[in-house]
């Protein structure tokens, strides 16, 4: 028996590779290496924390503000669809904004560049993200019980990716803005290539309204409602995003001005973190299957209260980046739980609309990061990193207490 399971296991782990894993590698690379590099391109070029701020509020706005049609646009034709023509519209937009940094690399039309690049790939990154979320979700309920593994993967790329993305971004600005924007330009080709590979979506009935942007997002917000374990969850995780959007957004003017760090060295604090992350994913893999989502999502939950604060305090760059790695380790552990509950709970008809409003929660305080990365004075920082902290803790104990007798996460 055991000579038959393995070879059908090898098949299912080769069609995973081929059809999912491949797909979302490729666009997570074009995501991470987009989301980290035009941040750092700001703050290089105008030296402002305040414009880097606004630039990361920028970059978070247009996003929040497309996934009013990214789930309802999934749920209808299909995730493969989707991702195909979300990636091939971001490369094009790369195209052409490495051709323009390339004739006019400074002055008012570079700053105006890189600004309409941020919002545009992040529109269309957004796209593509739902679809591959969505995709990866139903090869989850096909995994049945070993779900959290399938998620664990996805994760695992998402954060190797995270690892890689910031630090080749970083060196190949060193040759300049249009090399960086060309090589994101060839992983978008390569995820819109690979897309035609992933496996079709449940879709909404044809009957379902079409045409209004806000119609997926109630529906979404309906669903998360009827799963009260889900709905804790996303609270208490939405909270814990304050503090690490503002991680994200003041982390140049923390590493470069208070440090007195290279744009190089803000690069390296994520590749850590992706790097702890990777362990961390690894290790809750192993403990979900022995202890289950609560314990394991309790634990991640105490660790990131803990790291958060003491980023917060910490006195100089390598203490800050040892913290802000703990921290999203223990991220990426609640966000394996977190892909768990959902892809068990949530209905498949419905899937690509709950995603998007369970992301949209997600992603709200990160705009609201960079204004506030915008407005506080760069020596006051720490404190309002503090305070975040501190409303993150609490937030994450009030779900986990709330959830301890869910039967969601008990299993």
């Amino acid at each position: 028996m055991s000579a038959a399971i393995t070879p059908r296991r090898a098949r299912h782990t080769a069609g995973l590779m081929s059809s999912i894993y491949l797909p979302r590698t490729a666009d997570a690379l074009a995501f991470a290496m987009s989301t980290y590099g035009i941040p750092l391109l700001v703050l290089a070029t105008t030296g402002s924390a305040v414009l880097t701020g606004a630039a990361f509020a920028l970059e978070w706005v247009p996003r929040l503000a497309a996934f009013g049609w990214a789930g309802s646009i999934v749920d209808r034709r299909g995730a493969a669809v989707v991702f195909h023509l979300a990636s091939l519209g971001r490369a094009m937009v790369l195209a052409v904004g490495a051709v323009l940094l390339y004739l006019y690399p400074s002055g008012a039309m570079a700053s105006v560049t890189v600004m309409v690049l941020a919002a545009a790939t992040g529109v269309l990154t957004e796209f593509s993200y739902i679809a591959t979320e969505t995709a990866g979700a139903a090869a989850g309920r096909r995994a049945g019980p070993q779900a959290h593994r399938v998620q664990a993967v996805l994760l695992g790329i998402d954060q190797t990716a995270t690892l890689a993305g910031p630090a080749l971004a970083g060196v190949l600005l060193l040759a300049g803005p249009p090399s960086m924007l060309a090589v994101v330009t060839v992983f978008s080709l390569l995820a819109a290539l690979l897309a035609l590979r992933t496996p079709p979506s449940p879709v909404a009935p044809a009957r379902a309204p079409k045409g209004r942007p806000g119609a997926g997002l109630v529906t979404g917000w309906r669903t998360i409602r009827a799963l009260p374990a889900l709905g804790w969850l996303v609270t208490g995780l939405t909270l814990s995003n304050l503090s690490i959007g503002l991680l994200q957004a003041a982390g140049p003017v923390i590493v470069v001005q208070h440090f007195g760090q290279s744009t190089t060295a803000v690069g390296l604090v994520w590749s850590a973190a992706a790097a702890a992350t990777l362990v961390a994913v690894t290790v809750c893999r192993f403990a979900l299957d022995r202890l289950g989502l609560w314990p394991v999502g309790a634990a991640c939950a105490a660790i990131a209260s803990l790291a958060c604060l003491a980023a917060a305090l910490a006195p100089d760059y390598l203490p800050y980046l040892a913290m802000v790695a703990v921290l999203m380790a223990a991220d990426g552990g609640l966000a394996v739980v977190l892909r768990t509950l959902r892809s068990r709970l949530i209905p498949p008809e419905a899937f690509g609309s709950t995603l998007s409003a369970t992301i949209l929660i997600l992603l709200l305080p990160f705009p609201v990061a960079g204004v506030l990365t915008a407005l506080t004075p760069p020596d006051a920082l720490g404190h309002v990193i503090t305070a975040c902290a501190a409303l993150q803790t609490l937030g994450l104990f009030c779900a986990f207490t709330r959830l301890r007798t869910d039967s969601a996460l008990r299993t």
